[in-house]
């Protein structure tokens, strides 16, 4: 257990962190879930939108590396065309 005041809060902070970090990782991933399995490709085009900003946000943030960021917007920009 951590003795220092400044180690117990950054415990508290690591774990809200993460919590966060974890809700929205879960957020984009159920978004682009939904995003390949829809077949109306006007709702997908649209739809698609919000994903790549999820995405966008998750890699600014170091949640997802940069290159997976750009592997799912090239998969699913490509996926929603071909629809």
């Amino acid at each position: 257990m951590a003795n220092h005041k400044s180690a117990i809060k950054r415990i508290r902070s690591n774990d809200t962190k993460r919590l966060r970090n974890k809700l929205q990782h879960k957020t984009a991933r159920n978004a682009i879930r939904d995003l390949r399995v829809e077949t109306n490709k006007k709702k997908a085009e649209k739809s698609l939108t919000n994903v790549l900003s999820l995405i966008d946000k998750l890699a600014k943030k170091n949640i997802i590396h940069q290159n997976k960021a750009g592997n799912l917007k090239s998969k699913l920009t490509k996926m929603v065309g071909a629809l």
